[in-house]
């Protein structure tokens, strides 16, 4: 009887199997990650009247995740490369159900906030450790096709069905729930990471991780946010914005510090910036990034709020743009091919103004077909249109031994850009509709929401145009090997 084995001398059956539970855990992780971006939105009205969030406070649900999500994101993959990956990814599932399960019991509007960064800094470990199991569990040939191709589509559904979990669990669990979710997740991920990840030894042991620049950048960008969101208390010239902005700024400028004269392994190398497909990829990830949660939490509570529909029907209400976002990034990967990166994201752009103008138009005796469903649908496909292409201005040409750095600022910078998009046009929303809490005041402040992030998509179409350079790449983002040709001037 013939032993059919792999390489490594496994047999083949049983080396698939633990592919395949691998694969399964960091699906489940991915999911995990994805839902936690949107599933709280639909809560946020019931969250902010059991807990007594002010209506600028209840954005620090949001802001403490993504901050500390983005912030730390690079920190938690050299610390995966330093002391291991199986290690780093169930350390961070712990940190992460622990701090949902902590958040759900949430008894004072800190409590659950400090639950959110939890939850952040247990991604911030988890999914790079979990991205680059994956990297090496399916290095080459249709496997690994297959499994980015589970990942990606894991990580569409887990954005677009947060929402619709979110309504439900709201509706009829109580918004608590949009917290617990996560802890049977969480669980099940480590219970696959437990049996079928390999302990692979550290890929860079003796690397030291840069956790000073990590806290200088993290918090900096927090007290950015936070000199930001409270202006509607205290005035842009009032000595304790002007003194919290320039801490911030102090902060900020001590990380670049760090970066640039540091002897250890750096959290970026600021020389990677000087790259204009590098540098324009990002700043337009960053405010493409602020205007799409800005507008996810705009919507979610305009549709509450205003139209008076319930998280539930809410949630099924927005998954139209989940469909979008579908067919956007399907067109991309056929326009991929013809079109020019930087006019991929021309498009992409104007398109999601477009929709986001629409929004703005949003009334209050206004209806769910023309005031909502109509511009989500627009705005997805614009969205959709411009994910893969970002990606793949992001690391064309990089140096393949910084593809992974660059890629992590790019999810950096997505989240970086939500958490302060948010805290400008949500500070500017407010300051508008000012103490009233009538649908009419309520409408004004939503769409002037959504009309700033239809202004910040055109300056995003504006730096795609200066800064990037006219290069053609024969494979979208994902598609595997890249010949980059440039186009005629």
């Amino acid at each position: 009887m013939t032993d059919t084995r792999s390489a490594s001398g496994r047999p083949l059956a049983r080396t698939a199997a633990r592919q395949g539970l691998t694969l399964a855990a960091v699906a489940v992780v991915q999911f995990m990650v994805s839902v936690d971006l949107s599933v709280v939105n639909l809560g946020l009205p019931r969250i902010a009247a059991g807990l007594g969030f002010s209506p600028v406070g209840l954005t620090w649900v949001i802001h403490a995740y993504a901050l500390t999500f983005g912030g730390l994101l690079l920190l938690g993959g050299k610390i995966a490369d330093r002391y291991g990956h199986k290690r780093v990814l169930m350390a961070g599932l712990a940190v992460f159900g622990l701090a949902s399960l902590a958040g759900g019991f949430a008894q004072e509007p800190g409590h659950l906030v400090a639950g959110r960064a939890l939850q952040g800094i247990g991604a911030a470990a988890l999914s790079p450790a979990a991205l680059a199991v994956l990297t090496v569990t399916f290095p080459t040939g249709k496997a690994r096709v297959r499994a980015y191709g589970i990942w990606s589509a894991v990580n569409a559904a887990g954005g677009a069905l947060g929402v619709l979990i979110g309504g439900v669990l709201t509706q009829y669990a109580g918004w608590r729930w949009v917290m617990f979710v996560s802890v049977p997740m969480a669980a099940v991920a480590l219970a696959l990471a437990w049996r079928g990840v390999t302990g692979a030894p550290p890929t860079a042991p003796d690397r030291r991780p840069d956790v000073l620049g990590a806290v200088l950048a993290t918090a900096g960008m927090i007290l950015l946010v936070f000199g930001v969101v409270r202006t509607d208390q205290y005035g842009w010239t009032s000595p304790v914005t002007l003194t919290t902005l320039v801490a911030a700024i102090a902060l900020l400028a001590a990380f670049v510090r760090v970066e640039r004269t540091t002897t250890r392994d750096p959290l970026i190398r600021l020389g990677l910036l000087a790259d204009r497909s590098v540098a324009g990829a990002n700043s337009y990830n960053l405010l493409l990034g602020a205007a799409m949660a800005s507008s996810f939490y705009f919507a979610s509570l305009y549709l509450q709020q205003v139209l008076g529909a319930g998280p539930t029907v809410a949630g099924i209400q927005l998954l139209p743009f989940a469909i979008g976002v579908i067919a956007g990034a399907t067109t991309a990967i056929k326009l991929g091919y013809r079109l020019p990166l930087r006019t991929m994201l021309i498009i992409g752009g104007l398109v999601t103004a477009a929709g986001f103008a629409w929004f703005g138009f949003i009334s209050a005796d206004g209806s769910y077909l023309a005031d909502v469903l109509g511009p989500s649908l627009v705005t997805s496909i614009g969205f959709g249109l411009c994910l893969g292409p970002v990606v793949s201005a992001a690391t064309v040409g990089v140096a393949p031994s910084e593809t992974g750095m660059a890629s992590g600022l790019l999810s950096s910078s997505r989240q970086i850009g939500a958490s302060f998009g948010l805290a400008a046009l949500g500070t500017a929303a407010h300051a508008r509709t000012g103490a009233s809490t009538t649908i009419e005041g309520l409408t004004e402040g939503y769409a002037l929401g959504m009309t700033l992030s239809a202004a910040l998509l055109a300056c995003a179409v504006l730096i795609a145009v200066a800064v990037l350079p006219r290069t053609r790449t024969a494979a979208p983002a994902g598609g595997g090997g890249r010949d980059v040709v440039p186009e005629p001037e």
